[in-house]
C-alpha cells in the first residue's frame, strides 16, 4: 500500500465515497446533560457591546453575549490591513474572530492595533483559537504507529477507514472542500482514533496538552494587546468527536478562567461538523461552537444545531459563503450548480455570497455568520444582510 508522510488515507478516498451512510454523529463517550447547570435562556443576562440601531444582534448561547448577526473573520486582518474592521465597528459589528494560524500571528497583531485602545476593547467580544492543538495528540500516536510491525499498521489503517465509513464523514453532500488540502486533514485524526483502544494509555493525560494550550493563550494575549479573551476555541478545527473529549482541555480552561484570561470555551469544526457539534454539546463543557454550515450541508446539521440550541450552546455558521465563492485559486471555478440552486432559494439581484449569508440567518437557532471582510465593499455588502427576513424558496 502506498503511504505518504502527511496522509495515510488519501489513496482510498474513493472507497469511502462509495460506502453507505451509517451515522453522522458518534455517540459521545459522556452522558448528554442538555439542561446544563439548570440555566434557562430566560435566566441568562444579556451582555451588550457596541450596540448600533442599524445592526441586529442575537444572543450567543449561554454566554449572554449579544453579538452582531455578522461577525468578523480573521483571515484578512493584519497590522497593515484593519481599517475595514473599524468601519464594520462603526456599523455595529462587535465580535472579532482570530487565531495564531492566521497569517502566522499577523491577524492577532492586526486586531491588536485596534484593541490597544481600551475604549475599543470594551466595544467587542474577542475570540481566538488554539491552533495546532490536534497535532499534539496525532504526533504522539504517529510516533507509536511508526514503531509497529507492518501487519499491525495495516490493521490500524483498516480500522480507521472503517470508522470513517461507519460515520459517513466523507459522504458527498456532507463533506465539502473549503481550502486546498482539506481532504487530507482528517487522516491523522482517524489514525489516532483507530489506535485509542490499544495505545490510549500511552497518550491520555499527557502534560503536553495543557502546556500547549497555556502557551498558545499567552502568545495570543501578547499579540492582541489585551489581557483576556471573551472566548477561546479548542480545538481549532476539530476533525472528529474524540478531539473534543480530551479532559485536559477542560482542565486547562478551568484554570484560565480562574486566572481571568478566558471567559468561555468554544470549538470550531470544518470536517464532520455535525458529529463534532453533537459531541461538544454532550460534554457539557462547551459554550459555543463555530461550524461549517451552509445551504449545501444544512440537512446534515439541522438536528445537531437544534440540539445545541436546546442546550443553550451558541452556534456561529462559518464557510457559509464559501459554498458559492472562494479566494483559493486552486479551487476555482466552483461548480455552477451551486449558484444556480442558491439563486432559486434566494431570488433577487444580490451577489451569491451575500445571498448565502442571508439564507443562513433565516435560521433562528444560529447566533451569527462569520464573514471575511477583505475591504470596505465587503463590509457594506455583507453587513447589509443583518436583520433582513425573507421567505426562502424551494431550491
Amino acid at each position: 500500500m502506498k503511504k505518504e508522510k502527511d496522509s495515510i488515507f488519501i489513496n482510498r478516498r474513493q472507497f469511502i465515497w462509495k460506502t453507505s451512510l451509517s451515522t453522522i454523529a458518534l455517540p459521545s463517550l459522556l452522558a448528554s446533560p442538555l439542561a446544563i447547570s439548570g440555566e434557562t435562556k430566560s435566566a441568562i443576562v444579556p451582555q451588550w457591546r457596541n450596540k448600533q440601531s442599524d445592526m441586529s444582534y442575537r444572543m450567543l448561547g449561554r454566554t449572554g453575549y449579544m453579538v452582531s448577526e455578522v461577525v468578523c473573520g480573521g483571515d484578512p486582518v493584519s497590522p497593515t490591513s484593519y481599517a475595514q474592521v473599524e468601519l464594520a465597528m462603526e456599523m455595529g459589528l462587535n465580535y472579532f474572530d482570530t487565531a495564531p494560524a492566521y497569517g502566522n500571528g499577523k491577524s492577532e497583531k492586526g486586531y491588536g492595533e485596534i484593541l490597544k485602545s481600551s475604549s475599543k476593547r470594551e466595544k467587542v467580544f474577542l475570540n481566538t483559537k488554539i491552533s495546532g492543538f490536534t497535532s499534539i495528540r496525532n504526533r504522539m500516536y504517529k510516533e507509536i504507529f511508526d514503531g509497529l510491525p507492518s501487519g499491525k499498521q495495516e490493521n490500524i489503517i483498516n480500522r480507521a477507514w472503517q470508522m470513517r465509513s461507519d460515520r459517513g464523514v466523507d459522504k458527498p453532500g456532507y463533506f465539502y472542500i473549503y481550502w486546498p488540502g482539506q481532504e487530507r486533514s482528517m487522516d491523522p485524526s482517524y489514525l489516532s482514533n483507530a489506535m485509542m483502544i490499544d495505545y490510549g494509555h500511552k497518550v491520555d493525560g499527557s502534560k503536553k496538552f495543557k502546556e500547549f494550550i497555556f502557551n498558545s493563550i499567552e502568545g495570543s494575549l501578547e499579540r492582541t494587546k489585551t489581557d483576556y479573551f471573551d472566548l477561546a476555541m479548542c480545538p481549532h478545527g476539530a476533525n472528529c468527536p474524540e478531539e473534543v473529549n480530551i479532559p485536559e482541555i477542560y482542565e486547562a480552561f478551568d484554570e484560565l478562567k480562574k486566572q481571568g484570561k478566558v471567559r468561555f470555551l468554544g470549538v470550531s469544526s470544518h470536517n464532520d461538523p455535525a458529529g463534532v457539534l453533537n459531541a461538544a454539546v454532550d460534554t457539557g463543557k462547551y459554550d459555543v461552537a463555530m461550524v461549517a454550515y451552509n445551504f449545501l450541508n444544512d440537512g446534515f446539521l439541522d438536528g445537531a444545531i437544534r440540539k445545541a440550541h436546546e442546550a443553550n450552546i451558541g452556534v456561529i455558521g462559518m464557510k457559509v459563503a464559501m459554498s458559492v465563492a472562494t479566494q483559493h485559486e486552486e479551487l476555482k471555478p466552483l461548480p455552477e450548480w451551486r449558484a444556480e440552486k442558491l439563486n432559486k432559494i434566494v431570488p433577487g439581484d444580490m451577489k451569491t455570497p451575500v445571498k448565502a449569508y442571508l439564507w443562513a440567518l433565516q435560521n433562528p437557532r444560529i447566533s451569527a455568520v462569520i464573514s471575511n471582510l477583505w475591504n470596505e465593499n465587503y463590509v457594506k455588502e455583507n453587513l447589509s444582510v443583518a436583520g433582513k427576513k425573507i421567505d426562502l424558496q424551494r431550491g
